[in-house]
């Protein structure tokens, strides 16, 4: 399985999210340029291409073949851009929730921490806090400084194309039946139901998984992230009250 965090972040956010799907596979989480820590355009269908031909290369040189892409937020327009692009290495897609049904949403619109509560309070980490205001925020933000000793996560931002889709690609994909899964959370402010119905209408209507939390529900929930990715992994439905 190769993990694909949201733009702007870098897997060290996730890390406890990854660590929990470990238990059960083998588990990468690439730090793409272009997309992660410090990503200095757009990320626009030049950039997705670019960070897609990337994760191509990444793939040949840790001797991967035929992998599941695990992706959230706008980590899925990747996923989705490589499965596009190299149909050969991608057998599956888990998408949670993410971008690329219809328009991209502008975070500039987001608020901060995503639905999850507040920023602390949680056992959050500073980076993790830093980082889910980055990811609700257009403005532009300089690299912040560690903190005790932990690796810099989050780093400049330009703002999303608003009008950009994933439709033809999707659409491909479908055409392909290429197993996909999707997954949203109810307490998400960034990605709508609506744009996840979308996602799901155009890719053929595969199963869709419910759960609670905000957006930033992989960040601040890694084990409730790891029980539900084995519970979609294996194929069987969930619905968790909120």
């Amino acid at each position: 399985m190769v993990f694909l965090p949201g733009w702007g972040l870098t897997p060290w956010v996730y890390r406890r999210a990854p660590a929990q799907l470990a238990r059960s596979c083998r588990v990468y989480a690439p730090a793409v340029p272009g997309l992660t820590a410090a990503p200095v355009r757009p990320l626009d269908r030049k950039t997705l291409a670019a960070c897609s031909t990337w994760l191509g290369r990444f793939l040949d040189a840790v001797g991967l073949w035929s992998v599941t892409l695990l992706a959230h937020s706008f980590g899925g327009a990747l996923a989705i851009q490589t499965a596009h692009d190299l149909p050969d290495r991608v057998a599956r897609l888990v998408l949670v929730n993410s971008v690329g049904g219809g328009a991209w949403p502008d975070l500039g619109g987001a608020v901060p921490p995503l639905g999850d509560g507040p920023v602390r309070g949680r056992g959050t980490t500073l980076e993790e806090a830093q980082s889910l205001r980055i990811l609700a925020s257009a403005t532009p933000s300089r690299p912040t400084g560690n903190d005790g000793g932990v690796p810099e996560t989050v780093g400049l931002t330009d703002r999303v194309p608003p009008d950009r889709d994933l439709t033809a690609e999707l659409t491909r994909l479908a055409q392909r039946h290429l197993p996909v899964s999707l997954v949203w959370s109810r307490g998400d402010r960034l990605i709508p139901r609506a744009s996840i119905e979308t996602l799901r209408s155009v890719l053929g209507r595969p199963r869709m998984f419910t759960v609670s939390g905000g957006h930033g529900w992989p960040i601040t929930a890694p084990e409730y992230f790891g029980n539900a990715m084995r519970t979609v992994l294996n194929g069987f439905p969930i619905e968790v009250a909120s």
